[in-house]
């Protein structure tokens, strides 16, 4: 049996050109480059320090091309460190050949530095360099401390990209995790509304029909039908639950919960008109209905209950036992959930003669 194919998801534009960044400052190289074809030595003296300048470049090009390589596992940073110190090298060997101006090598060793290593070390690397290069300045007295405010400059927003960054890949992976909880939770409650309620009048119709199959046989035939008309409804309900396509209607609620009630025994009252209710409200209000009528059925041992509809609320009060200190269970605590999200509130209080009271508001 073969496995579906996986979606195949583009490559972040990032990683495969991100690269080109670090190459547009390659033009700063070419201070040492000049400097090199321009000695006053022989021309093999020449194309060492210029072969110098272009083994820093491709050394430094091609560890930005794979730069998830060496900044990743831990496992991988012995690479980055060999990296750098490859850069470092290179940089000394061009200084030795071509003089100052291989101090403008300097910011790109510190640029990868920090993207490579670890923040600290990157830290490190970039104390060492500047300290170099001041104390070249000072024993050279010469007037090339601005590249010290370079390195500088590059380090500090080098680093702050770095940290800006890693802190936004763990806010994303906070938030796809909290996404993902979300939806958890969603599939739950969904399938606990839809199996409880239908499950619920599944077993109320059941008992019903066991005791009219001998004095009843026609109303027993009818009353297994809607369990198996009930059943399969109940089965798409999931299966659209699980899609994420499920919507509760106000108006098939409010004429499932007469038949669940029905089926019980219980006396029914229920407003005729689901208009009465605000259009924004009526989804929510709709879940709110399925699962205050499965308490009643399920629960409530009630003779008759009362539903009804106001703009933004919704009221279900029957005649039952009450709540007699019994907690609040997976159903009550779902809708709570899904009300709150609403913007609602949720109020379960004993009826002023007994029973229970439920009161959505939104």
């Amino acid at each position: 049996m073969t496995e579906p194919d996986q979606p195949n998801l583009p490559a972040d534009p990032w990683d495969r050109f991100g690269w080109v960044m670090s190459v547009i400052w390659l033009v700063f190289l070419a201070f040492p480059m000049q400097a090199a074809l321009t000695l006053d030595e022989p021309w093999g003296w020449r194309a060492a320090g210029a072969g110098l300048v272009l083994a820093f470049a491709a050394v430094y090009v091609l560890a930005f091309v794979r730069l998830e390589t060496y900044f990743g596992p831990d496992a991988q940073r012995g690479r980055a460190w060999l990296v750098v110190g490859v850069l470092i090298a290179l940089a000394a060997a061009s200084a030795a050949i071509v003089g100052a101006e291989a101090e403008s090598m300097a910011p790109f060793v510190v640029a990868f530095a920090m993207f490579a290593l670890p923040l600290r070390a990157a830290i490190a690397v970039l104390a060492g360099i500047v300290a170099v290069l001041a104390l070249v300045v000072a024993v050279d007295d010469s007037d090339a401390w601005f590249i010290i405010v370079i390195v500088l400059l590059v380090g500090t927003i080098t680093g702050t990209v770095r940290v800006l960054e890693e802190r936004g890949e763990e806010h994303r992976r906070l938030r796809q995790d909290l996404e993902m909880v979300a939806e958890r939770e969603r599939v739950a409650r969904d399938v606990h509304d839809v199996l409880g309620h239908s499950l619920t009048v599944v077993t109320v119709k059941a008992e019903l029909a066991e005791r009219l199959v001998d004095d009843d046989p026609e109303r027993a035939k009818a009353e297994l039908a809607e369990i198996q008309s009930l059943t399969r409804q109940s089965l798409a309900e999931i299966r659209a639950t699980v899609g994420g396509l499920r919507v509760a209607r106000l108006a098939d609620e409010i004429e499932a919960s007469r038949a669940a009630l029905q089926a019980a025994g219980i006396e029914v009252h229920l407003p005729d008109d689901p208009s009465v209710v605000d259009p924004r409200h009526r989804i929510v209000l709709a879940w709110a209905l399925r699962e205050a009528v499965t308490n009643v059925v399920r629960h409530s041992e009630a003779r008759s209950c009362t539903v009804e509809l106001e703009p933004a609320a919704l009221t279900v009060r029957d005649d039952g036992r009450g709540l007699r200190g019994r907690g609040e269970g997976n159903g009550l605590r779902g809708l709570r959930e899904r009300v709150t999200a609403a913007g609602g509130t949720v109020d379960v209080a004993a009826g002023p003669s007994g029973g229970t009271t439920l009161r959505v508001l939104l």
